[in-house]
């Protein structure tokens, strides 16, 4: 299933063991995609600094985010393991995770639901060959509770607590570097743990609060800029607009579009779980957005929710429009050109497969 919505990976090592990881946590986001649209839709529009506030609508934002979305992460990774039932329990397993935290736990359930999934897949084999003829769907429907429930009961108490600690971890870290002036530096944690599906950690549990205080003070704070600049990952789908993988060129057009001016950062993640390398072009596109933002004195008035340029032409004090134009442009330019690098300027890229047929058959016709 990943090789649907992922190059394929050839050779041994290391490097190749990371792109496959990374190719099968974006086989497990890619298909829910719609989903993830579908909220940050609801979230533009309904909450209170949205386009149409409406709270009775607005409702349906923490839900998704919080059960809906794991849920449909750790059913596709079920999935990708053990068909339907390895869906079915890998759904199941990650109600443990997400009720007993507080974040949203797209990292748990990418991790939860395949390992589910894996175990019941042993469960079936060890069992298909003892189960007498006619107690097949017994064995088959009491096996998948038993792991099912016993995985959320592990995911409630071991998966869940150990994710939160990781995002516990990345948020003081990024809390240290605030608080000795290294915000450039913030980037080298606030990208990665955004590509991981921190972002809503990160920027509410650790920049907003500090940047609200510091708002209340001088009326503007650069905190709120960190983690929701939307230029890396511009920079990033330009760079595979023109130089990536010919199969998924076609699809970046329109993440472009969702992540840039609709402020879906989600968008882009799996693009970089493709090519793991490509974390060094957004961290350094960050950490120049950062420093643009730092010298030019950028800073916004509250969270731009969505993340989007229009959001962040919204809460941008008068007078400072260029200052945050300037620093969004920077990182999408600092990482296009990191990114182009990194993928090789294109040269690696095959022909697409439809072509090289027709070349075949044209060289075949010419020799006859």
């Amino acid at each position: 299933m990943a090789d649907t919505y992922t190059p394929p990976v050839t050779g041994t090592g290391v490097k190749a063991t990371i792109q496959r990881i990374g190719g099968y946590l974006a086989g497990m986001i890619m298909p829910n995609i719609g989903a993830f649209i579908a909220w940050g839709l609801i979230t533009a529009l309904f909450i209170p600094t949205g386009w149409l506030p409406n709270e009775t609508l607005a409702k349906m934002v923490d839900p998704i985010i919080s059960y809906l979305l794991p849920i449909l992460i750790a059913y596709t990774g079920g999935r990708m393991v053990h068909g339907q039932r390895g869906a079915v329990v890998g759904a199941v397993a990650v109600m443990g995770v997400v009720v007993g935290t507080e974040d949203p736990m797209f990292l748990g359930a990418m991790v939860i639901g395949p390992l589910t999934a894996l175990i019941l897949k042993y469960v079936d084999k060890f069992t298909e060959q003892r189960t007498k003829a006619g107690f097949e769907m017994l064995v088959d429907n009491f096996s998948a509770g038993i792991v099912g429930g016993a995985m959320a009961v592990v995911g409630m108490f071991g998966v869940g607590p150990i994710v939160q600690a990781i995002t516990t971890a990345a948020s003081n870290a990024v809390n240290w570097l605030i608080l000795h002036n290294l915000l450039p530096a913030a980037s080298v944690l606030i990208e990665p743990a955004k590509v991981l599906f921190l972002n809503n950690a990160i920027n509410h549990g650790v920049l907003s609060p500090l940047a609200v205080k510091e708002a209340a003070e001088t009326g503007k704070s650069i905190l709120f800029m960190l983690e929701s600049n939307p230029g890396p990952g511009l920079g990033l789908l330009l760079a595979y607009l023109l130089f990536g993988p010919r199969a998924l060129r076609p699809s970046t057009p329109a993440a472009m579009i969702i992540h840039f001016f609709g402020g879906i950062h989600e968008i882009y993640f799996p693009y970089v779980l493709m090519k793991p390398r490509l974390i060094l072009a957004v961290i350094a596109g960050g950490a120049a957005g950062v420093f643009t933002f730092m010298i030019t004195g950028a800073g916004l008035v509250a969270t731009p929710s969505p993340g989007s340029i229009f959001a962040y032409l919204a809460v941008t004090p008068r007078g400072g429009w260029l200052a945050s134009s300037l620093g969004i442009l920077v990182a999408t330019g600092v990482t296009f050109a990191v990114a182009a690098v990194l993928l090789g300027f294109g040269r690696g890229e095959k022909a697409d497969p439809a072509e090289e047929p027709s070349e075949s058959a044209e060289t075949a016709t010419k020799e006859g």
